[in-house]
């Protein structure tokens, strides 16, 4: 390992090295996360989230409940519903004249109460 000087910054190594082996594997591994930004860009926003969150209360919600939950109108909702089902973070079902929406999967619900539950760890301390 060699060093060198670079900062005296505190939230910054003093000096540069870094562990060749670690490096290496974790090089050969971080490329397994591509794409998964996307999950968290679609979660990223405060509505899906909200909705995403009334979707782990409710096991479906019609696009009407939603926009009422919101506060919304129905093509705001729609439009955010549709980005969440793009990017598989949600399901559609129609049946007669409305469209009901619930989460892909559990993973998708416990991303979101484990988020939730460091939040509120977060904002406690």
């Amino acid at each position: 390992m060699s060093e060198r000087q670079i900062s005296s910054t505190p939230d910054v190594c003093e000096v540069f090295c870094y562990d060749e082996e670690k490096v290496q594997h974790l090089q050969n591994r971080v490329h397994e996360v591509n794409g998964l930004s996307a999950l968290f860009k679609a979660l990223g926003d405060e509505t899906r989230l909200k909705i995403a969150y009334a979707l782990t209360l409710e096991k479906e919600l019609c696009v009407c409940d939603i926009a009422n939950i919101l506060g919304s109108t129905v093509a705001t909702a729609s439009h955010h519903l549709r980005l969440l089902k793009h990017l598989g973070v949600a399901k559609s079902r129609k049946e007669g004249k409305l469209v009901f929406y619930s989460l892909d999967d559990d993973h998708v619900k416990d991303i979101i109460q484990i988020a939730l539950e460091h939040w509120k760890e977060i904002e406690a301390k």
